[in-house]
């Protein structure tokens, strides 16, 4: 099981807190207990100076007085014990302790204590000739049993033991350790406190932003979070949702790149498609009768005249389709060089009056309005090629015995010229497709009417060059309208 930094942390913190805890209380107590001892000792040190200095003093006195001073000197110890008590008794006064006194053998002579000490290690130690002390502690008191040989003149007379209460030192040195306890025990507690605060305002930020990573890595960019911090942690996130919005917003950048190159892959094998079939049909039809009259040899003449008649026509229409093919190429819209003012309404009325005859042959009529004059900037040719083809549509496509509507007036700031037709209308799923090129609504009936489907096309290129726009509405088996806005100047 993988452990988190969310747990890692307050671990850490503990463990370090912990060790710190007792390596300081463990550092206290030891550095307490070398302080009584340098205390105790030091005392010790005082108290057999101070005590030897006043037996050798006696020591003195006695031999000064004594005359037989040679034998006395051989009696040293049995003079310490004739003296040892009221030395005892007055180095009781002196070091405000108790004060054994021992022969050389270590039998008590004197002890200024109504209570028999006990036989610890100091005196056995003194007795085989060691300075010692020993502490004891017996209930709520510490006692001190300090034991040295009394030696006069290299010879060992005697053996003192000092006994001292020192428990209020050892009752200082705890309330010490156990200030020092206490207070480290707060400090830690509240240091763990804002340690473990301050880890996991560390580590939920983070801990979310690799939930936040996996979710990302696994393909799921619908990720957004909502950390609101001023530091590194809050910058990091910010960031972090910054990288992950440029993500979504490349892969749907190449998304839509992919969808585009789908569709102008498919729009490439349609137009191909639909230029091969547009060629193929007249070139069949010039190829046939080429090898029919080449077979007859001109002895059929009125077939001869056919064939001739066809082969013509459907050169002409290969012409026308090539040039429109040029045409909508991109190098043949270049007009920005060609660009003028243009009274728009006289260019429309102007269109109108060239294609009317062409309108009487269908027995229709065209019915042109204008209000004012009204100007556009633009190429005067390329659109009157627009007009054109889109007045000839509404003839060849329209009810006979039905006028055609050309009006033109200002919407905001654009020109807005309506050319509506009586007929059977153009269906909803057809209008979105009917500026591509080679779309035929029926296939068939354009053919008859010399159409090769590219014409809507060119004009909607023009107008789009133009920075203009055209826009069919269509009610089926009653009129259509093509609507084209261009900017005015």
């Amino acid at each position: 099981m993988k452990t988190t930094i969310r747990f890692k942390f307050p671990i850490g913190f503990f463990i370090i807190f912990s060790v710190s805890f007792l390596i300081l209380i463990f550092a206290t107590n030891n550095i307490l207990e070398k302080n009584n001892e340098a205390t105790i000792t030091r005392e010790m040190k005082a108290f057999k100076k101070n005590s030897n200095a006043y037996i050798k003093q006696s020591f003195m006195i006695s031999h000064l007085n004594n005359d037989k001073m040679i034998s006395q000197l051989n009696n040293d110890d049995i003079y310490f014990s004739q003296i040892a008590k009221d030395t005892a008794k007055e180095l009781r006064v002196i070091t405000e302790s108790e004060v054994c006194a021992y022969n050389i053998d270590g039998k008590l002579i004197h002890n200024t204590s109504k209570i028999k000490p006990n036989e610890y290690e100091d005196l056995i130690n003194a007795i085989s000739g060691s300075t010692s002390y020993v502490v004891r502690k017996d209930k709520n008191k510490t006692m001190v049993y300090f034991s040295y040989p009394v030696v006069i003149d290299n010879n060992k007379v005697g053996i003192l033991r000092f006994i001292k209460d020192y428990s209020l030192l050892y009752a200082q040195s705890s309330h010490i350790s156990e200030v020092v306890f206490y207070t480290a025990l707060v400090v830690f507690i509240i240091a763990f406190i804002f340690s473990y605060l301050l880890s996991r305002n560390i580590s939920i930020p983070l801990l979310k932003l690799n939930q936040a990573a996996n979710k990302v890595a696994v393909g799921d960019l619908d990720v957004s979070l909502d950390i609101k911090r001023r530091d590194e942690l809050g910058e990091l996130t910010r960031n972090f949702n910054k990288m992950v919005k440029k993500i979504s917003d490349q892969i749907v950048t190449i998304q839509k790149d992919r969808d585009s190159l789908i569709e102008i892959n498919n729009y490439k094998k349609d137009f191909f498609d639909n230029v091969t079939h547009e060629l193929k049909t007249p070139l069949t039809t010039i190829l046939g009768y080429a090898e029919m009259i080449q077979e007859n040899a001109f002895t059929d003449k009125e077939f001869f005249n056919i064939g001739i008649n066809h082969i013509i026509n459907e050169s002409n229409r290969l012409h026308n389709m090539v040039l429109k093919l040029l045409e909508l190429s991109k190098d043949s819209f270049v007009i920005e060089d060609e660009l003028k003012d243009i009274d728009i309404g006289y260019l429309l009325k102007d269109t109108c009056e060239g294609i009317k005859l062409k309108a009487e042959r269908y027995k229709n009529t065209i019915l042109y309005e204008v209000n004012k004059k009204i100007y556009i900037y633009g190429n005067s040719d390329k659109l009157r090629q627009v007009f054109i083809n889109i007045i000839d549509n509404a003839i060849k496509y329209g009810y006979s015995d039905s006028p055609i509507k050309v009006s033109v007036e200002e919407k905001g700031s654009f020109a807005e010229i309506s050319i509506t037709n009586n007929g059977d209308g153009i269906a909803e799923e057809h209008i979105s497709q009917i500026f591509t090129p080679f779309y035929r609504i029926d296939k068939i009936k354009s053919r008859e009417l010399g159409s090769c489907g590219l014409g809507l096309s060119i004009s909607n290129t023009i107008i789009e060059k133009h920075k203009g726009k055209i826009e069919i509405v269509s009610q089926p088996y009653k009129e259509t309208t093509v609507i084209v806005r261009l900017p005015l100047c």
